[in-house]
Order: structure tokens, then C-alpha cells, then sequence
């Protein structure tokens, strides 16, 4: 990992770009319904340009404190790759949920998204001074389990049979790291 760059890992780095170019991406991936299934839990659903574009001005990139987005893109090429961000940031606890996809899918099972999620744990660990993070990942993503696991997220409980998807149910699993654990993977 990069030490000297904050938002620089071994394969990726993180960006701010601008709204449009956010909107072409996120268009692009919500049409694939893999992709869609493995990120989100409402049904798989296209929205239309403008309904995209209102919801990255003011979920995304609006003015909110307690969220940070971006992008990720590779070091080798410089593409972008998918997007990650903290949300629902609770100073008072140092408290936040992190949400990663990773959109290209000839990228996905390359260590991207792995490393993405350390260069962003890192940044919310020494840079915003949080406590802990947490996220939810459903049971029949095994790959991005695996991938948070590397990061050094554990289990923490599930919630049985939430997800009903591919005519069987599913249960949503919660995963958290605490600074000092994150400092422990990183001496």
C-alpha cells in the first residue's frame, strides 16, 4: 500500500470526479442485473437518466457531513473500476457503514475491491478518526465476503432468511472492523 498517498493502494486509488462522468458509470452498471443483484437487496429496476442524476446530486455528491463517495480506479490504466464510500458517519461514536461495487465485471475477483476497501478503511481510521466500520453483504456473495475478510472485517451476525433471491432465501450478513483491529493488520 501506498503510505505516502492517502487515497493511493497497491492496485487502486480513489477519486472525486464529476457528476457526469458519476452518472455515465453508475447508469452503465445499474443496467446489468448481476451487478445490480449483487449490490443492492431492492429488485433489479432501471431508472431513467434523470432519476439517476437527481439521486448522485443528492445521495452522492450533495452536501452532506456524514458521507464520503468515490470512485476507484486502477493504478495500471488509470480506468475506472467501481465506487466506495462511508455513509450514516456518526461523529459522536466514530461510527460508519461502507458500501463497495465494483462495476467492470473483468475486474471483479483481481484484488481491486480488497484493496480499495483498505485504502478507504485506511482514510477512515487515521484521517477521519473513526472508530469503527461496518457493512452488510448478502449470503450468496461468497467472493466479497472473502474479499472483506481479507480487509479484516469479521462476522458479527446475520439476519436470517432476509433476502429472497433465485426462488430461495438468503440471509444478510453484518460485518464490522474496529480501529484497533485494523491497526493490528497494519504494524
Amino acid at each position: 500500500m501506498n503510505k505516502n498517498n492517502l487515497f493511493c493502494g497497491s492496485l487502486v486509488r480513489l477519486s472525486v470526479e464529476n457528476p457526469e462522468m458519476v452518472l455515465e458509470y453508475l447508469s452503465k452498471w445499474g443496467r446489468d442485473s448481476e451487478y445490480w443483484r449483487l449490490a443492492m437487496d431492492e429488485p433489479a429496476m432501471w431508472y431513467s437518466r434523470r432519476e439517476n442524476k437527481e439521486y448522485i446530486e443528492k445521495e452522492l455528491l450533495g452536501d452532506r457531513q456524514d458521507q464520503f463517495f468515490f470512485m476507484i480506479r486502477t493504478l495500471e490504466y488509470d480506468r475506472v473500476i467501481g465506487e466506495i464510500g462511508l455513509d450514516g458517519v456518526l461523529w459522536n461514536h466514530g461510527d460508519a457503514w461502507v458500501g463497495i461495487s465494483i462495476g467492470e465485471k473483468d475486474c471483479w475477483g483481481q484484488g481491486y475491491g480488497t484493496d480499495a476497501m483498505r485504502v478507504l478503511l485506511r482514510y477512515a481510521f487515521t484521517e477521519l478518526n473513526l472508530y469503527r466500520v461496518s457493512l452488510s453483504v448478502f449470503e450468496y456473495n461468497p467472493r466479497a465476503i472473502r474479499s472483506y475478510e481479507k480487509a479484516g472485517f469479521v462476522v458479527e451476525g446475520r439476519e436470517r432468511e432476509v433476502i429472497f433471491r433465485g426462488g430461495k432465501r438468503w440471509d444478510m450478513i453484518y460485518m464490522g472492523i474496529l480501529r484497533e483491529e485494523w491497526e493490528r493488520l497494519n504494524e
